[in-house]
């Protein structure tokens, strides 16, 4: 009887061991085109071939986690909640400098372009100052658009403050806007891909300014997760240089995944079309300097 007790612990031990050893990574992102290797990794994940499962090591889970902006993101790596995430440069920023550099660290470049200010078809606004009155709307307060948005207004002679100034600047999440702005609520929006093809497609709207080359997502992590996993961050980064070599060699293999995880992650339809419109305005570079910032 003690024998059968022991051998049945003792297999059990192999059982559960190797289960509770397994090492999991929170990874975040947004329901963006500008977030494709986001995009991508996460449809990879839930179809059952995550790309960087296979890479981190058989003992390695990754879950995914969408955030509608980069404040919401980089709190959740503050608070630990994810170990990694995909976001605006603004943010990361932000919060590097408010922790004087002790909580979060740079670890990649992801994207670039796929940001602009959208406004009403019949709209006459052209420079900062048209836009005195005006209500435009950002996806979140602190966001990489949001900061743009402000800073354009104020280095064009507007007063701007958090709450008003002399232009309405309105955090809206994305979704949100593109009613809004059917409406004729929103006198501009300033947003990223898909939103601005759809604003673009849905609503009308057409492109005042387009960010094409500036920094528009970054691979950001917390502190101690890259001192304490060092080699599992490094592992990391490099699947994502990997994937975005790969996106880059198969991009109409990598629209349909983008598309089929923006209809999931969305709950809304989403068009071949609008994929290819904004596809277009996007730059892939895993490279990133800080003096781009």
């Amino acid at each position: 009887m003690r024998a059968r007790t022991f051998l049945i612990g003792f297999i059990l031990f192999w059982v559960v061991v190797p289960s509770a050893m397994a090492e999991t990574i929170r990874v975040g992102h947004f329901p963006n085109v500008t977030h494709v290797q986001g995009l991508v990794a996460h449809y990879l994940s839930r179809t059952g071939h995550g790309w960087f499962e296979e890479r981190l090591g058989k003992d390695v889970k990754v879950e995914w986690y969408v955030y509608n902006a980069g404040p919401s993101a980089i709190e959740a790596i503050l608070a630990g909640s994810v170990d990694l995430t995909y976001v605006g440069p603004n943010p990361a920023l932000n919060a590097y400098a408010k922790s004087n550099g002790e909580e979060i660290r740079l670890l990649a470049g992801a994207a670039a372009g796929g940001a602009a200010l959208v406004v009403q078809a019949d709209s006459r606004l052209k420079q900062p100052t048209d836009f005195r009155g005006k209500t435009i709307a950002t996806p979140q307060l602190g966001n990489t658009q949001d900061i743009a948005c402000r800073a354009w207004l104020a280095n064009g002679g507007l007063k701007i403050t958090q709450t008003g100034g002399e232009a309405f600047i309105v955090p809206t999440p994305n979704p949100d806007q593109i009613s809004l702005f059917q409406q004729r609520k929103l006198d501009a929006v300033w947003t990223v891909e898909p939103w601005v093809s759809r604003l673009e497609r849905e609503a009308g709207g057409k492109v005042l300014l387009e960010q094409s080359k500036d920094s528009v997502t970054v691979l950001v992590s917390g502190v101690k997760f890259v001192k304490g996993k060092s080699e599992l961050t490094k592992k990391f980064v490099q699947a994502h240089r990997e994937l975005t070599d790969w996106i880059l060699a198969h991009p109409e293999e990598a629209k349909r995944m983008v598309l089929e995880e923006l209809s999931v992650e969305t709950q809304a339809k989403v068009s071949a079309e609008l994929i290819a419109q904004a596809w277009k305005r996007i730059m892939l570079r895993p490279d990133v300097s800080i003096e781009e910032f």
